[in-house]
């Protein structure tokens, strides 16, 4: 059974539970959990007189009361300088903590110490995001242990104030993270099972569920339509590509346009990629992902906005058909693009959607790609690089990405740097070489915008992580999904 969350009014010493995970701020003992203390035989004075726990970031204590209540879980948000993130992240730890101990269901409560000044619709949109974040796991390959534990099926989300505000905001934040778990979902499906025709199946499967528009064109519809830059990346492979066109009508008006880099596998064409690391490479469709995420949430909450997702999907593969360095091909928009790294394939796809755009006659574009590996040096894997060509745009989308805890970085795109992506041959080429490898990246997608606002948003450091922390597990990270859904509620 899918993982859900609830929102049960109640206070913490009244619901029975197998677990109550109870988020807490650092200092002693919060006064509210008197009640909770007392019929619990002291458990948390005990715990908290000891030392054994002060309520710092990402600390826990599992604490066995006398009798049968339920055990209690601890956790803590240290002295966060930002409340909304501090409260997502701590129900993303309690749940990771509740899945791991193998109960089917657990409640949560987050005392009025730790939520402070948010507000009782906040707190219900946060943990449900959190919650579903740590609840997050992918075993559909293995197979299952002799001595299984329950998963976690149910997270009861206790409201003792409030009620209603905490229903609202509870029914967008577990709508963001239905949209987050589907894009996470897709994200981790290797590339043998996630080519460009399944991811389309996928994008179908969602339309139909919610009603939106789907188009889909084959290699003969994408011929047909000229997109010269994403037939060039498929050539190399046996597997077909795909352009997807997906369509949420909430509102009239111009849409917003939001496009994905579907980029299936990439291996880096005839310039190979280094054989360590490459697995990790089923990764470079993560924006595809987090465009198809954010529909999810369209399609629960229905908002008054208009919004387009554009996915040109390829694998980038090495064969005698492949592309090759010094190639010249002829875009969507008309421009042609001479072929200097093969492995600089992603803006190629980009290129033709973001010429595609124009028939929409758009709001505003936005694209998310994992897009080059500078980023991750510029910005490590903390936060999304961010290029555009419209500041209240820019400012739109830092200022979602501060809210979504899901953070962007504004890069410069001056004339300059443009002049680093000149080809002698074509109207332009596909890389300006190392130095700042994600601005003339960018800037090489600002050559195909025509006539919009446009954001692009380089996500290539955080769609995906190689550690695991006390939130989150290995692998996906399931990034844009939040930064889009903030972006498009605020702009609804």
């Amino acid at each position: 059974m899918p993982f859900q969350t609830q929102v049960v009014p109640s206070a913490p010493e009244a619901h029975r539970t197998p677990l109550l995970i109870v988020i807490v701020p650092e200092a002693a003992r919060p006064d509210s959990l008197r009640p909770l203390d007392s019929q619990s035989g002291g458990a948390l004075e005990r715990c908290y007189g000891a030392g054994d726990f002060a309520g710092k970031k990402d600390e826990t204590a599992l604490l066995y009361p006398e009798g049968d209540r339920p055990r209690l879980l601890l956790v803590g948000i240290g002295k966060p300088d930002d409340l909304r993130s501090a409260i997502r992240r701590a129900a993303a730890v309690g749940a990771k903590r509740a899945r791991t101990l193998g109960v089917p269901e657990a409640a949560l409560f987050v005392t009025p110490e730790a939520g402070g000044s948010l507000s009782g619709r906040e707190i219900g949109q946060l943990t449900a995001e959190g919650a579903a974040k740590g609840a997050w796991h992918f075993p559909d390959f293995k197979q299952p242990p002799e001595e299984k534990k329950p998963s976690l099926e149910r997270l009861d989300l206790l409201a003792s104030a409030d009620v209603v505000a905490f229903r609202e905001g509870h029914q967008i934040g577990a709508a963001i993270a239905e949209g987050q778990v589907f894009c996470r979902r897709l994200q981790i499906l290797p590339g043998n099972h996630l080519p460009p025709r399944k991811l389309a199946e996928a994008a179908a499967e969602l339309a139909h569920r919610f009603g939106h528009g789907i188009t889909v064109l084959d290699r003969e519809g994408i011929e047909r339509e000229g997109m010269g830059a994403l037939l060039a990346v498929a050539q190399g492979s046996s597997e077909e590509p795909r352009f997807i066109a997906i369509e949420y009508a909430g509102a009239g008006g111009p849409p917003v346009v939001l496009v994905g880099k579907g980029v299936s596998f990439d291996t880096g064409g005839v310039s190979i990629k280094p054989a360590q690391g490459m697995e990790d490479m089923k990764y470079d469709m993560s924006g595809a992902a987090a465009v198809l995420g954010a529909f999810e949430m369209l399609g629960r909450l229905r908002p008054k906005l208009s919004v387009v997702g554009l996915i040109p999907s390829a694998e980038n593969m090495v064969s005698a058909a492949a592309m090759r360095p010094g190639d010249v091909v002829k875009s969507h928009l008309g421009k042609t693009i001479e072929i200097v790294n093969t492995d600089a394939e992603g803006r190629l796809l980009l290129a033709d959607a973001l010429s595609y755009a124009r028939r929409y006659s758009p709001a505003c574009v936005v694209d998310i790609a994992t897009l080059t590996g500078a980023i991750s040096v510029a910005l490590g894997h903390t936060a999304a690089g961010l290029m555009g060509n419209n500041e209240t745009l820019t400012r739109e989308l830092i200022e979602a990405g501060r809210r979504a805890d899901e953070r962007v970085w504004e890069l410069p795109l001056w004339d300059e740097y443009k002049e680093l992506n000149k080809s002698e041959i074509a109207d332009v080429k596909n890389t300006g070489g190392r130095a700042a490898g994600s601005i003339t990246a960018g800037w090489f997608l600002r050559e195909f915008v025509s006539g919009f606002p446009w954001a692009h948003v380089d996500i290539a450091g955080t769609a995906y992580t190689d550690r695991e922390d006390a939130a989150s597990a290995k692998g996906p990270t399931g990034m844009g999904v939040r930064l889009f859904c903030e972006f498009l509620l605020a702009r609804s």
